[in-house]
């Protein structure tokens, strides 16, 4: 019986566009808040992509990069939005 896993030439384009999809809804946050949800986001997807890559896919120590990578994204997120000018 064959497995129904992708195999190692389609997880990488497969990742890429999941992350993608993602990410784009956030691109119009301008607020600190939706800001730092979005990088919560971002740093947490990101941290436990490094983190199974870093460790072999252990549970404990991908969960410990991605809430890093999430508390991360979060404070750079909201310090980094920008200032509204009115006139």
């Amino acid at each position: 019986m064959t497995s129904l896993a992708f195999t190692g030439s389609l997880k990488k384009p497969l990742l890429v566009a999941a992350m993608l999809m993602v990410t784009l809804p956030l691109v119009g946050c301008y607020t600190p808040g939706e800001r730092a949800a979005g990088g919560a986001v971002i740093g947490g997807l990101g941290g436990a992509a490094i983190g199974t890559v870093a460790t072999g896919g252990l549970a404990a120590p991908v969960l410990a990069y991605s809430a890093l990578g999430a508390a991360t994204g979060a404070v750079i997120g909201a310090a980094t939005a920008p200032v509204r000018h009115y006139y």
